[in-house]
């Protein structure tokens, strides 16, 4: 007799067979009428264990941007595990944004950044045009959304340093030099009386995402400084008029040109 389980010739099929003990007798019953076992989760590492921990401990005591949490070891004595145990989940907070290690002083909760989404993003992100243009959509929607209020909050603070911004903008268009650096600053000052931080880190991580691109893919840079340029003075210009109708055109103005040489250039 073959082993269970085990084939037993041509035209046969093997049976894995559940023997179990009875009064009176065995019961025997086929694989096919068991249930398969469950595989266990994975019990989580002594680190993450730490590190979920530390997440409580910043929640439950209400931390904030630049609060600092207890010294190494003091934390290691309250969890009861070893100084390397925090030195490791430490390290994984650092790497995802939430705290922040300041030589000398200790360890700190890390203001709120998109800068680690926009060093993780895709690869291919990069090089596909049809989602840079959506994203470039949704930035201009966040935009027209934010800029009523950035108008109608606008100091004369801002309004002097829009104009200093042009200034440099023009006389750097002028001479032929990108004026890349210069558009960044021009959007985050222009939105910075909008009284939404998140919205302000959001936009400047589409900024930055789209900065990216074009330092991958020269065509679909603007080679037209002077154009940028104009299209920036007339924003501001119509911020000045207090026009918002007429800045969501002149916000258009500036962001089809762009579209235009994603749709031109299309996909790799």
């Amino acid at each position: 007799m073959g082993r269970p389980g085990a084939a037993c010739g041509p035209g046969h099929y093997s049976v894995i067979l559940q023997i179990t003990a009875m009064p009176g007798g065995v019961h025997v019953a086929q694989g096919d009428q068991l249930t398969r076992l469950t595989a266990l989760p994975r019990p989580p590492s002594l680190h993450e264990s730490v590190q979920t921990a530390l997440r409580d401990y910043i929640l439950t005591n209400g931390l904030r941007a630049g609060d600092g949490l207890p010294a190494e070891g003091a934390l290691a004595q309250q969890l009861g595990v070893s100084r390397n145990s925090v030195r490791e989940a430490v390290k994984g907070l650092v790497s995802l944004g939430i705290l922040e290690t300041r030589r000398g002083s200790g360890v700190f909760v890390k203001d709120f950044s998109l800068s680690l989404l926009i060093d993780n993003l895709p690869f291919n992100l990069l090089f596909d045009y049809s989602e840079l243009a959506d994203l470039l959509e949704v930035r201009r929607a966040v935009e027209n959304d934010l800029i009523e209020r950035a108008v109608r909050n606008m100091s004369d603070r801002t309004r002097s340093e829009l104009e200093q911004i042009l200034s440099e903008m023009k006389e750097k268009s002028e001479r032929g030099a990108d004026v890349l650096d210069e558009d960044r600053r021009f959007h985050r000052t222009l939105f910075a009386d909008a009284g939404n931080a998140v919205a302000l880190k959001l936009l400047d991580a589409f900024w930055l995402t789209m900065s990216r691109a074009v330092a991958q893919r020269a065509e679909i840079a603007d080679d037209r400084p002077a154009d940028t340029y104009r299209q920036h003075d007339a924003i501001y210009q119509a911020v000045l008029g207090g026009d918002v109708a007429a800045v969501h055109d002149a916000l258009s103005d500036h962001y089809d040109p762009i579209l235009s040489r994603l749709d031109r250039t299309g996909p790799l």
